[in-house]
């Protein structure tokens, strides 16, 4: 075996290694030392012949060669001692002892070698003792560590990283195991499960079906579903949910995050983070009251203005229309009564009385904008006459259909429907730049549905948002107070439809579904 340097050979004996002298066994020992020839030149391992007696590095490997970097003239006369600098003669031979005294199989050395360029590099060396050939020598064979150390740095980092976001993250970070029973287990619940279970991580940990009792009973069987969801398509777990804590007799709602991971044998096993969110859940909830109370008070105003209307419709018609009536009466008297040939009395008189007739109609316009009293007639006469009104005024077509001839609707309905209706017309008449409008009245069992649709220019979701859009705001509100829905969309041959639906009262439920039957 041909050394890297003009140190004398390493000499392995063909006939020691075979166990024999004759021709056969020669031949094979031969071959045994071609083997280990190939083995200690290919080998990722450091490997080092050493001089039992001085300690003397008789060969080196290609892999130790290349790692210690020396110059092949400078390794002929080095020792082991030269290249592990944290050895001493005294504390090398006391750690070779055992080699020396009864041929222990091999020890293990943790230690570090030092490059030519004076830098160093950890090293596990396992030496073994040798007395084939003229001398025992030590086997020295070295795994370089600096990868292991690099890597474990690396994770000591990466730890101290994941517990300074851990322990500075507002809830409780955790890993949670599903068993292929549907039972679960916590690999890991960081600090702050006591802060926000109420109880201790090592005791979760121990017992994790703690956690599903924790959950109150009406939340239990969503959390199921969604953890089992989560398992079977493999996508993000995101629950809400309330749990009761005992040690404070307090419900916490939390909302559990996770990332699930197949493991071997079906396992799923989630990575996340469950945070508290009672506070945002109690705002939400007061928000929604507050939205419902506002609701209620925008209906109940809606209700007391509609009331207010009908009341000075009707001040308006049966009082002042009487009067009215009664002044033009008593002019007429009046006017029969002057005397022949007075032109500028007979003048005066006209033009009072015609003065009066445009007050008259004033007064019915008024009180008919106010409530009008088709309204009377139903519902669906009052969509079909203020549908001619807006052709009349706004001279753009307007064509009513349905299919029914009556709808038995709460009087609060019935006018929240047709200041809807009313309300749509005037914003089509100002904005769409329609040349046709098409007003549509179904029934469903549950419902009633207005449709109104324009062949204008549309509207945009911007001009839904501008501030001072009120009139889309009031349809909305007043379909909402009535329990149903308003939206508005783009027609598919241009220009927008808006789409009413409220619910018809119980009663007209049931007689609607009796006529059915």
């Amino acid at each position: 075996m041909k050394a890297p340097f003009s140190a004398p050979p390493l000499h392995c004996p063909a006939e020691s290694l075979a166990g024999g002298t004759d021709g056969s066994n020669a031949s094979i020992g031969q071959m045994q030392a071609e083997w280990l020839a190939t083995v200690m030149q290919g080998s990722f391992s450091e490997i080092y012949a050493i001089d039992c007696d001085s300690l003397r590095l008789l060969y080196l490997n290609p892999a130790a060669h290349a790692n210690l970097q020396y110059p092949q003239h400078r390794l002929a006369g080095m020792s082991l001692l030269d290249v592990a600098g944290n050895l001493d003669q005294a504390s090398c031979r006391q750690i070779l002892e055992p080699l020396y005294r009864d041929g222990t199989a091999h020890i293990t050395l943790d230690t570090t070698l030092t490059r030519h360029d004076g830098s160093r590099y950890p090293i596990e060396l396992r030496l073994m003792r040798s007395s084939l050939g003229p001398a025992p020598v030590f086997i020295g064979i070295g795994n370089d560590l600096s990868s292991r150390y690099e890597s474990a740095h690396a994770l000591h980092l990466s730890e101290a990283r994941f517990r300074a976001i851990v322990s500075n993250t507002p809830g409780l970070v955790y890993q949670l195991l599903r068993q292929m029973d549907g039972s679960i287990a916590f690999p890991y619940l960081s600090d702050g499960c006591h802060a926000l279970l109420g109880v201790g991580a090592e005791r979760l940990c121990t017992d994790a079906a703690l956690f599903l009792h924790l959950i109150l009973p009406e939340d239990r069987p969503s959390w199921l579903a969604s953890m089992a969801t989560s398992a079977t398509d493999m996508k993000a777990w995101n629950w809400e949910g309330r749990i009761w804590i005992d040690a404070w007799k307090d419900i916490k709602w939390i909302n559990l995050r996770g990332t699930p991971r197949a493991l071997e044998g079906g396992l799923v096993q989630w990575e996340g983070i469950m945070t508290n969110i009672t506070e945002s859940k109690l705002e939400q909830a007061e928000i929604t009251r507050s939205r419902a109370q506002l609701a209620e008070l925008s209906a109940h105003v809606e209700k007391v203005k509609e009331q207010e209307r009908t009341r000075i419709a009707r001040e308006i018609h049966d009082d002042l229309g009487g009067n009215l009536t009664a002044i033009k009466m008593a002019l007429a008297l009046l006017t029969r009564r002057l005397p022949a040939g007075d032109d500028t009395l007979t003048g005066k008189a006209a033009y009072l009385d015609a003065l009066v007739d445009r007050t008259i109609e004033s007064a019915h316009r008024i009180s008919g904008d106010l409530r009008p009293g088709v309204l009377d007639f139903g519902i669906v006469a009052a969509i079909d006459w203020q549908a001619q009104e807006f052709e009349k005024q706004a001279g753009i077509p307007c064509i009513f259909s349905t299919e029914i001839s009556e709808l038995d609707l709460h009087p609060d309905q019935a006018a929240a429907l047709f200041r809807i209706f009313q309300e749509a017309l005037t914003n089509i008449g100002k904005h769409a730049q329609a040349s046709q409008v098409r007003v549509r009245l179904d029934k469903s069992r549950h419902g009633v549905h207005l449709e109104i649709s324009d062949n204008g220019r549309g509207i945009v979701a911007a001009d839904r948002l501008k501030p001072n859009s009120f009139g889309i705001r009031g349809m909305i509100e007043r379909s909402s107070a009535l329990g149903g829905s308003l939206s508005i969309s783009a027609a598919p041959g241009g220009g927008s439809i808006v789409a009413i639906r409220i619910p018809l009262p119980i009663k007209t439920r049931k007689e609607s579904y009796g006529s059915q039957q």
